[in-house]
């Protein structure tokens, strides 16, 4: 009905509160969807916008910074309109101004605008933004506190030159200090604001550390807002991803064992990060694997392939049990024993798995390893050709040297499997078949022969008994 020309002269208007008013509604408009936040940007609003903001009162301002909010969120190209059109100097300018209430609605502006993409996040740095809200971050208002920990966490994310800009700005030691506040929002942010400052490599994750977080970040595991543990575990995993140095640090804390139980008592995506912890940990070395070994990690795992119903939280299950599992006999043995083996089976061979899934869920890492044979005897009678070789290779190293072994593996029927596996003459698989065979008198391995009940029947019907 074209409202937008309607409203726009209004805010220019002589009476403070139909200004206001009328920058309240086009944040309302902006705010609903895209298209409407396009129209504010086509209609030629933002630079009346910028244009009157300097000279007005706290309520003015807070609406024009929320205006320029509700156009930024929706998309790079809305964000880079409020780029153009000046409003940053002004945003950073409401960051130091005496009302809260006004450095928030700033602070949430700039936040929109730079977690968009690394350029814009730039203009948000070049601006002069990062010091001032190293400053808003302690405040006293805790509204205050989360927004500007959020927009630090949103430059903070897109590159280690923007989240080296924040560290510049002292902000590591102020996060740290917030990560025990007692309001679950602000640790969220804080938290937050941490992991995407301690992800990009390991100098960062090493200034984040150094920051005496551990173990303070442990209890934020144990929170009763599910976002507060998430945003914690990833914090953890960021760090723990990076070096073996910086993993055995954690396991030291009790950062490892804190994680197995909040793993345990969670449900869903609250679980990844976690889950993808004890992975990286693991993947480090053989003794950081055992760590999760010793602290019980290898069930709460197994659980959550089972239990949960998102393809890529049992990817990353799948995936962290393989690393643990990879490095000897004795890592592989601790993840057969927990009987995940099967399932890993299944979840590789269902169709429905996503790709990601079965390619995380295949078991080799784990079957070159493993020596602990009545875990392997299941799998011998579903497995398909691509793993099979590998069960079987393990069987052929272990048999040999082993008699109480060979004598199971008559009994259970593993022998009588391997006789019918179709393999090509000359395979690896056929080589490996050829040294099970060899560990058995002749007759035995006949008899397991497919076909082999039938030539004994013919030769009862020929048989002329001796009268």
């Amino acid at each position: 009905s074209g409202v937008m020309s309607l409203l726009r002269p209004l805010l220019l208007d002589v009476v403070p509160t139909v200004q206001q008013t009328a920058a309240l509604a086009l944040g309302r408009l902006a705010n609903y969807n895209d298209d409407l936040a396009e129209a504010v940007v086509k209609g030629d609003i933002l630079p009346q916008l910028v244009c009157s903001l300097s000279e007005q009162n706290r309520f003015y301002k807070k609406a024009a910074a929320f205006v320029l909010r509700a156009v930024a969120k929706h998309s790079p190209q809305l964000a880079q309109a409020i780029v153009q059109c000046g409003a940053l100097e002004m945003l950073v300018i409401y960051l130091e101004d005496f009302d809260p209430g006004v450095k928030e609605g700033a602070s949430w502006a700039l936040g929109y605008i730079a977690r968009h993409n690394s350029e814009l996040s730039q203009a948000v740095v070049d601006a002069g933004a990062v010091p001032l809200l190293v400053l808003c971050i302690q405040e006293p208002e805790i509204a205050l506190k989360r927004i500007a920990a959020s927009t630090l966490s949103d430059i903070s994310k897109h590159s280690p030159e923007l989240a080296q800009t924040v560290v510049d700005a002292g902000a590591i030691a102020h996060l740290a200090q917030m990560i025990l506040n007692p309001d679950a929002k602000l640790k969220r942010q804080v938290l937050s604001a941490l992991s995407q400052i301690a992800k990009h490599s390991v100098d960062l994750a090493e200034l984040v550390v150094e920051a005496e977080i551990f173990p303070v970040v442990l209890t934020c595991l144990k929170d009763s807002d599910e976002y507060v543990k998430k945003n914690g575990a990833t914090l953890i995993r960021e760090i723990a991803k990076h070096t073996p140095e910086l993993s055995q640090l954690i396991v030291n804390a009790g950062g490892v064992a804190a994680v197995i139980d909040c793993i345990g008592s969670c449900r869903g995506t609250v679980r990844l990060p976690g889950i993808m912890m004890l992975g990286y940990v693991a993947a480090h070395s053989e003794n950081l694997s055992m760590a999760v070994i010793v602290s019980k990690g290898v069930p709460p795992l197994c659980a959550c392939l089972i239990e949960e119903h998102e393809d890529h939280i049992k990817a990353a299950a799948a995936w962290a049990l393989g690393q643990v599992g990879r490095h000897t006999p004795e890592h592989a043995r601790a993840v057969a024993v927990a009987n995940v083996l099967p399932t890993l089976l299944a979840l590789y061979m269902d169709t429905r798995s996503s790709e990601d899934l079965q390619m995380k869920a295949t078991l080799k890492n784990i079957l070159q390893k493993c020596t602990y044979l009545p875990a392997l005897e299941p799998l011998l009678h579903d497995a398909p050709p691509n793993i099979m070789k590998h069960i079987v290779g393990q069987f052929s190293k272990v048999l040999p040297h082993d008699s109480k072994a060979r004598r199971l593996f008559v009994t259970t029927g593993g022998l009588k499997k391997v006789q019918e596996i179709k393999a090509e003459p000359g395979s690896l698989l056929q080589e490996y078949i050829n040294t099970i065979n060899n560990c058995y008198p002749e007759e035995i391995v006949r008899y397991y022969s497919p076909g082999y009940s039938e030539i004994l029947l013919e030769r009862v019907e020929n048989y002329h008994p001796v009268l």
